[in-house]
C-alpha cells in the first residue's frame, strides 16, 4: 500500500445510517454526522482528495458533497467498480494509493480493488469480510471519521524517514 491520495466513499450506510425519510412531496431527508464531515475536512487539509460513489441518486447527497467540498460525486450509480476504475484512470492514481469505504454487497468489488478499505461496524457480512478493517463506529455515526484518522496516521508513518 502506498501513501493514500484519494478516499472514495459509498454514501447510504457509510456517510449516513442507511435510513432516509421520504415524505411523498418534497423529497427525502438524510442524516449526516458532523464528525464524518470533519474527517473529510481533515483529509482535504492534508491534500487527500475525496469522492462519493452512491448507488442512489439523491439531492441530499449532492448537497452534502457540495457542503463538504467533495472533489467528485457519482450519484445514482448502478455498477460502482467500473466508475471507480474509470476515476483512477482519469486521475492517474494507482489503486494502492486509494482507500474505499462501503457497507453493502454492491461495495465488495470496490473494497477489494483498492489498497486500503473500510467497512462500518454495522456493514453486511460480505462487506466486512472484503474490507481491510472494520471500524468500531457504525455508518453515519463517525465511521468515516475513524477511517480518515487511520488514513492520516498511516500516511504520516509512510512519510517518516
Amino acid at each position: 500500500m502506498g501513501r493514500i491520495r484519494l478516499l472514495v466513499l459509498d454514501v447510504d450506510g457509510t456517510m449516513t445510517d442507511g435510513k432516509f425519510y421520504v415524505d411523498g412531496s418534497v423529497g427525502e431527508f438524510k442524516r449526516f454526522d458532523a464528525r464524518d464531515g470533519m474527517g473529510i475536512a481533515l483529509l482535504r487539509k492534508a491534500g487527500i482528495r475525496t469522492a462519493f460513489i452512491s448507488g442512489r441518486r439523491s439531492a441530499a447527497t449532492e448537497a452534502r458533497a457540495r457542503e463538504l467540498g467533495v472533489d467528485l460525486l457519482f450519484n445514482g450509480v448502478g455498477e460502482k467498480l467500473p466508475v471507480l476504475e474509470g476515476l483512477l484512470a482519469e486521475l492517474g492514481i494507482p489503486a494502492d494509493e486509494v482507500a474505499y469505504m462501503g457497507d453493502d454487497v454492491n461495495d465488495v468489488d470496490c473494497l477489494r480493488a483498492v489498497g486500503l478499505s473500510f467497512a462500518p461496524s454495522d456493514a453486511v457480512r460480505e462487506a466486512k469480510a472484503a474490507a481491510w478493517t472494520v471500524t468500531s463506529a457504525r455508518g453515519g455515526e463517525g465511521a468515516v471519521r475513524e477511517a480518515a484518522e487511520l488514513i492520516l496516521m498511516l500516511n504520516r508513518t509512510a512519510e517518516a524517514p
